[in-house]
């Protein structure tokens, strides 16, 4: 697969049903507008089981509204048995007429193998076009082939840097961190009596390590997807964020789902986390500041995860899918969505609008859209580049081991993954 196919990383339940499938594609395939008299029924299978769900039941309840022409079905069900069910279903011409495949946007590779995508054509800034020049760039780069598109981000989600104000006030600082100089000097301050300056996990979670390497200039492969982790940049980053937990000022060995409770009882001053921890930080009692995470060597930066949502390649209604997306991803929807989940809109032009600005949480995570930066875009065998070398590897240097040693080996195993041959 090209290596312009750049897909990075996080979000089901109703039984899996082939009816009001589309089935095989027609010899013309349907141009009826939502304007006709007919009627057309789309199904739409995701994965969104979490706590978010009801800000998607609510958004395709919203669009059903708005188009009694054309109708959605949104099938939830576990992102495994999509991962199941999908593949067979769109490479035969059966199944939904549009899904989200997965929650890791590099399994689109796969459906591209064997055509089972449908390129998106109806973009621009038209009614019913999907307006590319304003959606989250990191997303819709991840999602171009060879000057194609082949999805459009169903959410984007950042990472910033959540802080609890009393531990600040305690620790007798005014303000959280800007620079990374800060960052590293404020776990140190806000570390004693028993709360850690900085809570990062390092497993079962989005990951957060990464973006602790942009920071210091650093990254994970090159272009050529091999690995930068024994560079010298990688090798100095790596040690200095590694000492923080190994001089205790940050845990070691925190699942995501651990990370979340040390924050939420007051026990860490700083975490790293997503949108969708504020609500649960909140209720728990924290005095919870969010802020940008701090500027690196090359300016802001930060992590960004998203789900891809795709339509069928033999789907009998393309021009109302494609009407469906762009509907999705307009103004009027996303910011019912970024209101009702507390996620920011996967669009960068709504800045200005006063009721997104209004939210803090929303407006904050907004703001990190443009220069956001997903995980692993593109890297072949990407999941096991995650799990079996960089999981591992932070694993090791924040217990004790040779930073270089344990590089040098992760450089080995995961040149050998993505097929470098440097």
């Amino acid at each position: 697969m090209p290596k312009s196919l750049t897909i990075a990383a996080a979000l089901a339940a109703s039984a899996l049903a082939l009816a009001g499938c589309a089935g095989p594609a027609p010899s013309q395939p349907s141009t009826t507008s939502s304007s006709s008299q007919e009627k057309v029924a789309l199904t739409l299978w995701t994965g969104f089981t979490g706590g978010d769900r009801p800000a998607y039941d609510a958004l395709v309840k919203a669009f059903n509204d708005s188009h009694p022409d054309i109708q959605v079905t949104m099938e939830v069900q576990p992102w495994d048995t999509i991962g199941q069910k999908l593949p067979a279903a769109w490479a035969t011409g059966q199944g939904p007429d549009l899904a989200t495949p997965n929650f890791d946007p590099n399994i689109l590779s796969q459906y591209l193998k064997t055509n089972s995508l449908l390129p998106i054509t109806a973009t621009g800034t038209g009614e019913g076009q999907i307006d590319v020049e304003h959606l989250a760039p990191a997303a819709i780069k991840a999602f171009t082939q060879d000057g194609k598109l082949y999805a459009v981000p169903a959410n984007v989600a950042t990472l910033q840097l959540y802080y609890n104000k009393a531990l600040f006030a305690a620790a007798g600082i005014a303000a959280p961190p800007t620079t990374v100089d800060e960052f590293r000097a404020d776990a140190q301050k806000l570390t004693g009596n028993g709360v850690f300056g900085l809570s990062i996990a390092d497993h079962e979670t989005i990951q957060m390590w990464p973006i602790l390497q942009w920071l210091d200039g650093s990254d994970i492969v090159d272009q050529n997807n091999c690995s930068l982790l024994s560079s010298p940049e990688t090798v100095k980053s790596l040690s200095a964020w590694s000492k923080l937990v190994i001089d205790k000022f940050a845990p070691v060995g925190l699942s995501g789902a651990e990370s979340d409770s040390l924050f939420s009882a007051g026990k860490a001053a700083m975490q790293l986390n997503g949108p969708w921890a504020a609500a649960g930080y909140t209720k728990a009692g924290i005095d919870l500041g969010v802020a940008a995470v701090p500027a690196g060597v090359n300016g802001s930066t930060t992590l960004a995860s998203t789900v891809p949502m795709a339509i069928s390649a033999k789907t009998k209604y393309p021009v109302q899918a494609q009407e469906f997306l762009a509907w999705w991803t307009g103004k009027t929807a996303q910011r019912q969505f970024a209101l009702d989940s507390g996620f920011p809109p996967v669009r960068t032009d709504m800045a200005d609008d006063a009721k997104l600005a209004s939210n803090e949480v929303v407006a904050k995570f907004a703001a990190a859209l443009p220069t956001a930066r997903l995980y692993l875009p593109g890297v072949p065998s990407a999941t096991k580049v995650d799990s079996d070398v960089y999981v591992t590897l932070i694993g090791q240097i924040t217990r004790g081991e040779d930073v270089a040693k344990a590089t040098a080996e992760a450089t080995t195993k995961l040149n050998a993954l993505t097929g470098c041959s440097k």
